[in-house]
């Protein structure tokens, strides 16, 4: 490693890493949090053990994120239904008098998360189930902790800091379902197979074909259940469930972006890939040059009330409706170049940007091979004497083909037709499709200037959607 990459590493450890006076709070507050939790349990008489899990008990938390996870395990004898009531209850009267700042959250199933000292503090039940005999997918949690802490050198928690620097800086740290990144837990185990943080980019920088890690080799010899077991292109089985992907939620754009950076980074390794500038939103003035110059479509789908549903949920469907709205698109001949969702409290939006806003008029539509007779015989009874027809039936390529107008033509048209029943019959998510039938918009190019101009995180976004050039590619 180079001189140069050592001190850049130094440097931005020094940065990231806990003061002892941060790290003193925290204990503080987490072993405060953890003997009201253990009263409560013992008021209802509720066998269970407390730890505080996560990045703050394996010391590979970044000091501008310092999250406590405080896991609550109950006995297996407490119904699945009931677990996550019994987590709530006990969380909410552990933390009564600390804050009034407080959410319900569903991953699984239900947690307190709560804001303490400015501190988030996630409360969450799961069963004191033994190794493999997971009753919830939260079971593995502190198991995870102490295979982590058996294996984790002191000096590899400074390369895991690294790396989910690195990582929070190019946009693909956190595996929860809006972001579809590397998990704290992935980064810990990636430094342990490369030993240090840039052995790991350039692990990564290298990539060339599948990724596959197998720390504990539970399938060594064993190449055709792996196969059939794992599909994704990054692969690290899970060393305390062989059954498990710990990469599974990485989606493939954030893999490759991670992939495409390593390589940018050695090439010329600065702290902005750890702590990239802030970029500036277009001007209005800028932006109504571009959306009318680019020649192409860029259309908005836009929701002006929230969607009540917790992070995960929402942003399942969002990402579901989007995968609708994308087909009915490129069933109906529009050239999609680019999409995305964003979102906040109070907005919902779909983004397409579009070859073009109009497509022709009339389209060719190929019917059956003329050795298939009877489905011959079908086609040219349907298409024979249409008035949609305005050229044909004719035979092309050994097929019945013909010329067809579209019922329209236009992207607004076809969506105000679709969107009637909210989209329910396009595919789009249940939650959306209400949201579609209170309220929406449809906004093209200089259209969109209007709520850029009001909505000031938007902007930021828009504008490097807009750009779709990673900030480090000069």
């Amino acid at each position: 490693m180079s001189t140069a990459l050592e001190a850049l590493n130094r440097q931005v450890l020094q940065k990231i890493t806990p003061t002892s006076a941060e790290y003193h709070k925290v204990e503080v507050l987490s072993k405060q949090i953890e003997q009201k939790i253990l009263e409560v349990c013992q008021q209802q008489n509720v066998d269970a053990t407390v730890r505080v899990e996560g990045s703050i008990a394996k010391d590979t938390w970044i000091k501008t994120n310092p999250d406590i996870d405080v896991f609550i395990r109950l006995p297996v004898t407490i119904s699945r239904q009931s677990l996550g009531e019994v987590g709530l209850t006990i969380a909410k009267i552990a933390t009564k008098g600390l804050t009034n700042i407080f959410v319900e959250r569903f991953a699984e199933h239900p947690y307190l998360q709560v804001i303490i000292d400015n501190l988030q503090i996630d409360i969450v039940p799961c069963y004191n189930a033994p190794l493999c005999e997971w009753q919830s997918a939260t079971d593995r949690t502190p198991h995870h902790t102490n295979y982590i802490n058996q294996h984790l050198t002191p000096k590899m928690r400074g390369e895991v800091r690294l790396l989910k620097q690195f990582m929070q800086g190019i946009g693909v740290y956190g595996a929860e379902i809006k972001i579809g990144g590397f998990s704290g837990y992935l980064c810990e185990l990636l430094i342990l197979t490369f030993g240090t943080f840039t052995q790991t980019v350039q692990a990564f920088a290298n990539y060339t074909k599948r990724v596959i890690i197998d720390p504990e080799h539970h399938f060594l010899d064993k190449e055709k259940d792996f196969s059939l077991l794992f599909l994704e292109p990054l692969v690290v089985v899970d060393p305390v469930d062989k059954a498990r992907n710990v990469a599974s939620a990485v989606q493939s754009e954030k893999l490759y972006n991670f992939i495409a950076t390593t390589r940018a980074f050695l090439q010329n390794p600065t702290e902005n890939f750890f702590f990239p500038q802030k970029q500036l939103p277009l001007t209005i003035k800028k932006l109504s040059y571009c959306l009318n110059n680019r020649g192409d479509a860029v259309l908005l789908f836009l929701v002006t009330h929230g969607i009540q549903a917790v992070p995960d949920v929402l942003w399942g469907q969002l990402y579901k409706s989007q995968r609708s709205i994308l087909k009915l698109l490129e069933l109906n001949d529009y050239k999609v170049l680019r999409n995305t969702v964003w979102n906040n409290k109070t907005l919902n939006i779909f983004i397409f940007e579009l070859e073009q806003q109009t497509i022709p008029n009339i389209k060719k539509h190929f019917g059956p091979p003329l050795e298939r007779i009877d489905e011959c015989k079908n086609f040219l009874a349907k298409y024979t004497k249409n008035n949609q027809v305005v050229a044909g039936p004719y035979i092309e390529d050994g097929k019945w083909t013909v010329e067809l107008t579209r019922k329209n033509n236009n992207v607004t048209t076809l969506f105000r037709e679709k969107l009637v029943d909210g989209g329910k019959n396009i595919g789009i998510s249940e939650l959306v499709v209400q949201a579609f039938k209170d309220n929406y918009t449809i906004l093209t190019n200089y259209e969109i200037v209007k709520i850029y101009n009001e909505n000031t995180d938007f902007r930021l976004f828009l504008t490097t959607f807009l750009s779709g050039k990673p900030f480090w590619l000069k």
